[in-house]
């Protein structure tokens, strides 16, 4: 694997001291933190949220407080914002043998919430967070880990604009806002696509290629997207423009490749939108043929800017492997797969299936699945644009048999029209994958209540360094 440049983001997490030595510093109420009135006091974290947050009581109330684990002390500054109370970490004073230290400040995480605690740590969090959501139905295997739980992601997007000395710098919003906090990488980020994103940040200054201005609408570049094929070793990259006049494009993209020569696409997408989109509607191929490919399960699918791709493949391929393993499918079954996307799991699944019905609401997507399915051979898989709940109502009006269900749908998991017209279908197997086990564990509820029987549960770690899990449930008539 390439290494980073030398800005301390490959720079592993290690011990701190146990003890940290405590301040003679009294309790005091003050200005902190941008001008917030607060109070100091000190705590010690009593749990866990779902989210990975520290608990601390205080005053008789309940409050979370970010990078804090269980068992430690700490001094945390309280403000009040609205009818509501506020905990910021402060100061660690007795830490816990569960922490490392964040390869990054904490601000600068980008989305990894507990990249604070040892891998162990987390796992035994995500578990828990299972296991306390899936106690109506039973206990969840233990939870799928991964071997090297960094550098896993395959998809990198960073946002453009300038800061109070209006330089040029990318990096993610910070919570809850639209200031951008200037990134070099992420561990959990593909190390190739950290560097070109920095790479194309110093061509921007040196093409004046200005960030674009929400507030004014004035400007040109918004995000850059790096998608990487982590088996094929293909490099997509995308400049995301408020606009199409690309001034000098022809000598950036000489200049990008000239320092990128792995890459194998570039795009130009145009998003002139007002909404929290990346992508917009137009695009325009500068470099290459507008795509990459990737190997997952032994199939080879080809990946466009707009195409919805699991960013960890390599535990995506233990994720599917398992769900196909509970649908015990013997050569004869004919298979839904709901919420289908690029048509993934479905054609890996039709491998072992007698036949395989994606449906999916999305027409970009439901094109490249009959692409892929066209690319791998597979003569036993179609694909349907439609909503997935409609289409099986019609074929359960049409009585239409259909022995196994799988659905993977967004975080905010299913509806119930989705969920009767399943029920109406009468699956015999139904694997249900969910990226959101709250959401998850809402929809079997109502499942249940309809007659099915949740047999197996089976967490994963797909997304190592955060708080987020992905779960996958069978259930039977």
């Amino acid at each position: 694997m390439s290494k980073r440049k030398n800005n301390g983001s490959k720079k592993r997490p290690h011990k701190p001291n146990q003890q940290v030595k405590k301040q003679n510093r009294p309790n005091t109420s003050g200005n902190q933190g941008g001008g917030k009135k607060s109070t100091i006091v000190e705590v010690t974290c009593q749990g866990l949220t779902n989210e990975g947050k520290g608990i601390i009581q205080w005053d008789g109330k309940q409050l979370e407080v970010e990078q804090l684990l269980p068992g430690e002390t700490a001094e945390v500054a309280i403000y009040k914002k609205g009818r509501f109370f506020n905990a910021e970490l402060k100061r660690l004073i007795k830490t816990s043998d569960d922490r490392v230290q964040p390869p990054f400040k904490d601000h600068e995480s980008g989305g990894c919430q507990i990249q604070h605690m040892t891998y162990e740590a987390q796992t035994q969090f995500k578990q828990k967070v299972v296991d306390d959501l899936m106690k109506p139905y039973g206990k969840p295997d233990p939870i799928i880990t991964m071997d090297h739980p960094y550098d896993y992601r395959n998809k990198n997007v960073m946002t453009f604009g300038l800061n109070k000395k209006r330089q040029i710098i990318s990096g993610l919003y910070a919570p809850n806002s639209h200031r951008i906090i200037p990134m070099k990488g992420s561990i959990i980020h593909d190390p190739k696509a950290d560097e070109i994103i920095q790479t194309v940040t110093e061509l921007a200054k040196s093409f004046k290629l200005q960030p674009y201005n929400e507030d004014t609408g004035q400007g040109f570049l918004r995000h850059v997207m790096v998608k990487v094929g982590k088996k094929s070793g293909e490099v997509m990259v995308v400049i995301v423009a408020a606009n199409p006049m690309f001034k000098g494009k022809k000598n950036f993209v000489k200049a990008l490749r000239k320092e990128h020569p792995e890459i194998s696409t570039i795009l130009l997408n145009i998003n002139n939108r007002n909404d929290s989109m990346v992508l917009g509607d137009q695009e325009k191929v500068l470099f290459g043929k507008g795509t990459i490919t990737d190997t997952l399960c032994g199939l080879e699918f080809e990946i466009s800017a707009k195409s919805f791709y699991q960013i960890n493949p390599v535990q995506t391929e233990k994720l599917y492997n398992e769900a196909i393993e509970m649908a015990e499918l013997t050569g004869k079954e004919k298979v839904v797969d709901a919420y289908c996307g690029i048509g993934t799991i479905g054609l890996v699944a039709s491998k072992a299936a007698g036949k395989v019905i994606g449906v999916e609401l999305n027409k970009d997507a439901v094109r490249d699945a009959i692409r892929n399915s066209k690319r791998n051979n597979i003569q036993n898989a179609r694909f349907y644009q439609a909503d997935a709940g409609e289409y099986m109502s019609q074929l359960a009006a049409q009585g239409e048999h259909i022995d196994v269900v799988f659905l993977d749908p967004p975080r905010s998991g299913s509806d119930e029209a989705f969920l009767s017209s399943l029920v109406k279908l009468k699956p015999s197997r139904v694997v249900y994958i969910s990226c959101n086990p709250e959401t998850q564990a809402r929809d079997l509820k109502y499942l249940v209540k309809k007659g099915y029987e949740v047999k197996r549960m089976q967490p994963v770690d797909m997304f190592p360094q955060t708080s987020h899990i992905e779960s996958i449930a069978l259930l039977t008539r």
